[in-house]
């Protein structure tokens, strides 16, 4: 339907037309014209209105279709049940599809308009890896356990600082030098344990296992337990 001063007017012939400018999709470089012509594996953060909670979103995207998921979420107890529905409701959608459904939680819906970006902007992980990443690559992310990477840290004027979580795994002791300055920490791998634990090894010997330090742990002068010292 076309308005009369439309109607009215003269046909001039349209000029060059290059199509879309490619971007750079696992080592080629792609005129992405329709949803299929997109790929990629990337990760993306997002957060809710009231940023109680954020989530991080990993999506391995051939053809299109989002082919691997991973949501892992911090800070909302509510929001580990989201990302369950979410991680059912991703897989097998075109990335349009996933943009435009309901992702139970907004911090994994904002996750997803940030990926989304990023992956029709040929801004992707694998943007120069040739033929991409295969299926899985995503666990990666995870390390031996198939836990979240999370650092969580406490501190308070009156008493300082208190380290509860570490790359390494739980913080179990913290190590304190004569001043009372943190001078090293002894964590457990609490995916090491529990995976000895599976295979029938016996807690106390999973535990001392899966148990290590780091820093001048040796030379303190003291150690606290940061969750209840």
């Amino acid at each position: 339907m076309y308005s009369h001063e439309v109607e009215q007017m003269t046909c001039v012939a349209k000029g060059a037309n290059h199509g879309p400018a490619p971007i750079p999709q696992e080592g080629k470089w792609t005129q992405s014209k329709e949803i299929k012509d997109i790929h990629g594996l990337t990760h993306g953060v997002g957060w809710c209105a009231p940023q109680q909670g954020a989530c991080k979103l990993t999506l391995n995207v051939k053809e299109g279709v989002i082919q691997e998921a991973l949501v892992e979420t911090i800070g909302c107890t509510g929001m580990t049940h989201s990302a369950a529905m979410a991680a059912e409701i991703l897989t097998g959608k075109t990335i349009l599809e996933a943009l435009n459904t309901d992702l139970v939680c907004d911090a994994i819906n904002t996750a997803m308009r940030e990926l989304f970006l990023q992956i029709v902007y040929g801004r992707t992980q694998t943007a120069f890896s040739e033929g991409g990443l295969p299926i899985g690559a995503g666990l990666e992310d995870l390390g031996k356990g198939l836990r979240s990477v999370c650092g969580t840290m406490y501190s308070t004027v009156k008493k300082g600082p208190r380290y509860l979580e570490m790359a390494e795994g739980y913080v179990n002791r913290i190590a304190l030098d004569e001043n009372k300055e943190i001078v090293g920490y002894e964590f457990i791998s609490l995916g090491k344990m529990m995976d000895s634990i599976k295979k029938g090894v016996e807690a106390g010997e999973a535990l001392k296992k899966a148990t290590g330090t780091y820093g001048r742990f040796a030379e303190a002068k003291t150690y606290i337990d940061p969750r209840h010292e």
